[in-house]
């Protein structure tokens, strides 16, 4: 007897169909050399950009961690203090960077933490944010990764944008190494497949540029981060831009911009849990 398929059905179908098929060929680490911690570089994924339902992330939990916070500039007794780090100690929180225009990175990562919960709450998830608003202190690292852990989180995306050199652009994705006190191993792998599926859909979203003075293709591995170092479920940071660089900064100050790689986000976290397949963990 024929089965018959909706439309809305089909669409999902197709688009879990051909990431996976790209995330069982391009996921391989095809590219031979390595970044400048020595560690391999995964290969690109592809992710779709439209077609999931409303319950396309149901019984998925996603936690968002905007970088810095608004009153970190005003607290700087209490994110200098070192804090746990993975083997070893380092500051709790900085203040982050700004643009030339005065633009402040903790502000750019609140909106578009908030711009992509949105999207990802319209397709099912539960969505924890490490902070509610853009005016308090922290959390620092160790609790931010705490929160991704508590939460049973089948993903955590920390959003960045980076203070680089001026003539530097672009965007870039931090996956972990192996931290310094080996407690991470269990999430490198999926880790990995997250940013390269994340790369993908960001830069497709966006049009913006892979980096091009810092890692190798838009990727870096750090075991020097204490949010990747402490988490013990699958985490990245997406650094979107450079900040410092005249026109990554003309595209992070632009509302509609920040739209794109809210979408671009969410995309890149959706096809990244629709082929990984499992729902999260209870939260612990």
């Amino acid at each position: 007897m024929p089965v018959w398929i909706r439309p809305s059905m089909l669409v999902q179908i197709v688009g879990v169909v051909a990431v996976a098929l790209v995330a069982g060929f391009g996921l391989r680490f095809a590219l031979t050399g390595s970044d400048q911690h020595g560690a391999p570089v995964p290969a690109a994924a592809v992710s779709p950009t439209a077609g999931f339902s409303a319950t396309a992330l149901a019984g998925r939990t996603i936690v968002l961690d905007p970088g810095h916070n608004g009153g970190n500039s005003r607290a700087g007794a209490i994110i200098n203090r070192p804090v746990p780090a993975g083997g070893f100690d380092k500051e709790c929180d900085t203040v982050g960077a700004e643009t030339d225009g005065g633009y402040p990175e903790h502000a750019f990562t609140f909106d578009l933490t908030q711009r992509a919960a949105a999207i990802l709450r319209s397709r099912g998830a539960r969505v924890v944010l490490t902070r509610p608003d853009d005016a308090g202190v922290g959390p620092c690292v160790d609790e931010r990764a705490r929160i991704g852990n508590s939460a049973g989180a089948a993903a955590v995306v920390s959003i960045h944008a980076d203070g680089g050199p001026a003539e530097g652009r672009g965007f870039h994705v931090i996956a972990p190494a192996l931290s310094p006190d080996r407690a991470n191993a269990a999430i490198l792998a999926p880790s990995s497949r997250l940013a390269a599926t994340l790369r993908s859909a960001f830069g497709r979203a966006t049009g913006q540029p892979l980096a091009d003075y810092l890692g190798k293709e838009g990727m870096t591995i750090r075991s020097d981060l204490g949010g990747l170092n402490l988490s013990r479920v699958p985490k990245v940071f997406l650094e979107c831009g450079n900040m410092r660089n005249r026109a990554d900064a003309a595209e992070i100050t632009d509302p509609a911009w920040r739209a794109r790689a809210a979408s671009g986000l969410a995309d890149g976290v959706t096809a990244f849990l629709l082929v990984e397949g499992s729902p999260s963990s209870p939260p612990r």
